[in-house]
């Protein structure tokens, strides 16, 4: 995001927490940071925020825009600005107040009668916001302060502000065409998922079709794993505490994991799967003439994450993965690097999203050693081996530190939901510690005990993650090789159920998924709903049709076509399905 932005919607955050202050004098405030796509405040009052008030705040902003109101930093010392945020009953800045050096200097910045502490920049004054929207429509979102279950439920409202009102209904045009296309809306009505308050938040349930397209995808990355040298393994889905002590999960993940059984025998469903195959590497001797083992697994985990970060397919507590990992000695390293990395762009071009995604060099932050094993010189050293495989492969990867894991360092590859927001799909990690944890060894061509390396990796990443973003990215039409239904035989009328009868059973002895509507509507009613289903071929049977023993097609790619022979467009779809064919819908 470039800074001007950032400061732009910095100041709109404040405009922001001054309407809730002067409306809602007893809220209290926490932090109001500015985003990649505009901006957000959090409060703490007794109940959330209702649309009604929300319109109320959004009304009061463009007073205080109005206002023109100048914008000016100033500095206390640390005592003086614990006396402010006492005095003022701001619990939350105090404790942010507390964190800092005891001897340095505050920053806060005034505008009118509000005052807040930030680090800033800001604008010269609040007249230079000239549009702004308040986008929490329903009301305000539950976000636990600093993301712990552990902390109090607090109101988050999110918001957005441009130079012109032009720039602002572009946004909100976009906006709403996104809202159209995002996976939880659209995924729900095209019936691919849903969920249940009974069963819990977290746990969609894939329907027919979710379950199909995300039965192809797995079918084909274990195919694809197997040509390329993986074995297969199949692993529980739960183990004792014992284990993640001896992998570090217990001391670095416990937070996000399901703890299960008594507290003095406690077993955890798994939040990953390699302890398991670390543990099957172990059951047998290895040489150096048996490495690279690449064990894949297609895998169910199971991850504690906040009720607040629960979102449709995308950030789930139950999902499964196309999870790997590779032990190769470290001459095997930067090659075996590269035929992961080679995997996972192969996978997202034959998804067709191979354009769409950017790279993430994830490092260690060596300020903040609890969260991480291992020593600094190894990190540094297997951070610059990652860096070398990165630029030989050519990646422009952009560098984030304290986003590795808690074993090494890792390169994720990114793809941005329909609302500009960022998510991790594959990663590929370089592991130095774990192998030493589990005493994992191979004999070298000397006859001496080593070391091996771990490469972590997915192949497609999450399933359930994958199959949103390919409903937003596709707009429900997912490319005919995955889309759960390839065709529809609709008749005419049910004299022509025979023949009709005959060209669905032809299609499925083909292997392409059909279904045939012989129900007694409309033929344009038929037609209207297939394309709504996003059917990517529509097989129309009548009179002619029967007689020439043809079928009238529509694409979606192409509308109406006229007439072909059965045995025609059975072969054009299975040739298009094998070939992975990505057309755009007409």
């Amino acid at each position: 995001m470039p800074e001007e932005m950032r400061t732009y919607w910095h100041t709109a955050s404040h405009i922001l927490a001054q309407a809730v202050k002067r409306l809602y004098p007893e809220c209290r405030l926490a932090i109001g940071p500015a985003t990649s796509e505009g901006f957000y405040y959090d409060f703490d009052r007794e109940k959330p925020f209702v649309k009604e008030e929300l319109d109320l705040i959004e009304a009061e902003m463009k007073r205080i825009t109005e206002e023109d109101l100048p914008i000016g930093r100033f500095a206390l010392p640390f005592a003086e600005a614990l006396k402010w945020a006492a005095d003022n009953g701001e619990q939350y800045k105090e404790e942010l107040i507390r964190e800092l050096p005891e001897g340095c200097e505050i920053s806060f910045y005034r505008q009118g009668e509000f005052t807040d502490l930030c680090a800033g920049p800001h604008l010269a004054s609040t007249g230079l916001v000239k549009a702004v929207k308040l986008l929490s429509e329903g009301g305000s979102s539950g976000a636990y302060w600093r993301g712990s279950e552990k902390n109090r439920m607090l109101s988050r409202i999110y918001g957005v502000a441009f130079h012109k009102p032009k720039e602002l209904a572009e946004y909100l045009e976009r906006r709403e065409e996104a809202r159209k296309r995002d996976h939880n809306k659209l995924g729900r009505e095209l019936k691919y998922f849903t969920t249940s308050d009974v069963i819990g938040q977290g746990l969609p349930l894939l329907m027919p079709k979710g379950a199909k397209a995300v039965q192809l995808l797995q079918r084909f990355v274990e195919d694809e794993e197997e040509r390329r040298g993986y074995v297969l393994t199949k692993t529980p889905l739960m183990a004792k505490s014992d284990l993640y002590k001896l992998s570090g999960h217990w001391d670095h993940y416990k937070d996000g994991m399901f703890i299960l059984g008594e507290e003095d025998d406690p077993y955890a469903l798994r939040p990953m799967t390699c302890p398991f195959q670390f543990t099957i590497y172990n059951a047998e001797q290895h040489s150096y003439k048996d490495l690279p083992v690449r064990y894949s697994e297609t895998s169910t985990l199971f991850r504690n994450e906040a009720s607040g970060e629960m979102h449709g397919l995308i950030r789930v507590r139950q999902f499964t993965i196309s999870e790997g990992h590779l032990v190769c000695t470290k001459d095997q390293l930067s090659e075996e690097f590269k035929g992961v990395a080679d995997l996972a762009v192969f996978m997202m071009d034959a998804l067709g999203i191979g354009g769409d995604i950017s790279y993430r060099f994830s490092k260690w932050d060596k300020d903040n050693r609890e969260k991480y094993i291992g020593d600094e010189e190894t990190w540094e050293e297997t951070q610059s081996i990652m860096r070398g495989i990165i630029d030989e492969l050519g990646l422009d990867a952009e560098e984030a530190d304290g986003e590795a894991a808690f074993y090494g360092p890792k390169l994720d590859i990114q793809f941005k939901n329909v609302y500009g927001k960022e998510d991790t799909i594959i990663t590929i990690q370089i592991d130095f510690a774990l192998a030493e944890r589990f005493g994992m060894t191979y004999t070298d061509a000397d006859g001496l005990k080593r070391r091996p390396i771990v490469i972590h990796r997915t192949s497609v990443g999450c399933y359930e993650r994958t199959l949103a973003l390919l409903i937003e990215k596709y707009n429900g039409a997912l490319p005919l090789w995955l889309a759960p239904v390839q065709a529809a035989v609709l008749p005419i009328s049910d004299r022509f159920g025979e023949y009709s009868e005959s060209v669905h059973r032809a299609l499925k002895n083909a292997g392409i998924r059909a279904e045939l509507d012989s129900r007694s509507e409309k033929i344009g009613y038929k037609i209207r709903e297939a394309r709504m289903d996003r059917i990517p071929y529509i097989l129309v049977i009548g009179e002619k049709e029967e007689a020439g023993l043809t079928v009238s097609v529509r694409s979606r790619h192409a509308g109406d076509e006229g007439e072909m022979k059965t045995l025609e467009i059975i072969n054009r779809i299975k040739d298009e399905t094998d070939r992975r064919v990505i057309l755009a819908s007409g």
